[in-house]
């Protein structure tokens, strides 16, 4: 079941008395959440039937003996458990009596309780018997990270949703520049949409406008100036990084750089270089494949290698090991080897 088609039943009023939200994006874990805490109920009903608890306060005693308890004046309660993946879940062992609380509970769960536990950055273990008690009884969803192919589609969608309408190099610039942090992107879109009229095209210059993403100095004319080996552009841009620390910080700058490589050494390995195959290989719209292929014919597979090394080991100096360099000093260092 995908996010929009549980949030659809939600609204329809179609509940499961068990629900585990979990995986590694939070985007969509927190988007159930939030219609469950705000939406579920009336706000005459919450004031007795709503019990909200975060992990890392509470226990799982204290979680089971409120879905235990009946809804008053109302035909449901809920129960949302937040930041569920700091909770001592203990163990599926039953105590001395032959009693496990979490799964006689789990196994059969009050139908008048929505009880919601919100599991993120990982994955529940589905080995264990309170996952399939969970998925027997309740309903289990995923919310797993997008593959950076698809975030751009994904941006196309979001803004539809609201009503505006993004072009595509808008689309792959905002993609590649904020990668695939889902809340991140959404934050920044909703901001960026104040900002404009209903209805309105969101282009490059609304984004270089209102996103903090120069039109010149970025990090993906970097990366365009280092695969054409254009030292003077690339320093020119490093220069301007360097005064601008805050709009270009070092991180940002080697973690693209990274998978921009990291990709480039990918194109290497790849046999069949026709441009949808290559599309597919690199995980990036056939909008960008020419850059690699131009990278490709600039840095052979052992200066590939030799860059990508350069990353790490410039990425553990950023961190003040072994490096008393400030960030500029070390990314002109380093445009300097990756360039000769």
């Amino acid at each position: 079941m995908t996010a929009t088609e549980l949030l659809k039943d939600l609204k329809n009023r179609k509940y499961k008395p068990i629900y585990l939200l979990h995986g590694e994006e939070p985007y969509y874990i927190d988007l159930v959440s939030d219609f469950v805490e705000h939406k579920l109920l009336s706000d005459a009903e919450k004031g007795f039937n709503q019990t909200v608890f975060y992990g890392k306060d509470t226990d799982i005693m204290s979680v089971l003996n409120a879905s235990k308890r009946y809804p008053m004046m109302a035909d449901y309660q809920v129960v949302l458990v937040k930041e569920a993946q700091d909770m001592k879940w203990g163990n599926d062992d039953a105590d001395k009596k032959g009693i496990n609380p979490l799964l006689s509970y789990l196994e059969n769960p009050l139908s008048s309780t929505v009880l919601v536990f919100c599991y993120k950055y990982g994955k529940f273990d589905k080995r264990k018997k309170t996952y399939k008690a969970i998925e027997k009884s309740g309903l289990i969803f995923e919310s797993a990270p997008l593959y950076d192919s698809k975030v751009p589609g994904w941006i196309e969608d979001f803004i539809a949703g609201k009503g505006y309408k993004i072009n595509q190099q808008a689309s792959l610039m905002l993609a590649e520049y904020l990668g695939n942090d889902l809340s991140k992107i959404a934050n920044e879109l909703d901001k960026l949409m104040l900002n404009i009229s209903a209805g309105q095209e969101i282009n490059l210059k609304l984004i270089q406008d209102n996103i903090g993403i120069s039109k010149e100095y970025n990090v993906f004319e970097l990366q365009a100036a280092l695969g054409k080996k254009d030292a003077f552009k690339a320093n020119q841009i490093i220069n301007y990084f360097e005064a601008n620390p805050k709009a270009n910080p070092i991180v940002l700058v080697l973690g693209n750089l990274n998978n921009f490589f990291s990709k480039v050494l990918v194109y290497h390995y790849v046999k069949d270089k026709s441009p949808q195959n290559l599309a597919r290989e690199l995980g990036v719209s056939p909008y960008f494949v020419k850059d690699y292929e131009q990278a490709a014919r600039s840095y052979n597979y052992g200066k590939t290698m030799q860059i990508i090394s350069y990353l790490r080991e410039y990425d553990v100096k950023s961190k003040g090991v072994d490096s008393n360099t400030d960030h500029g000093g070390l990314m002109k260092e380093l445009v300097f080897k990756i360039l000769h």
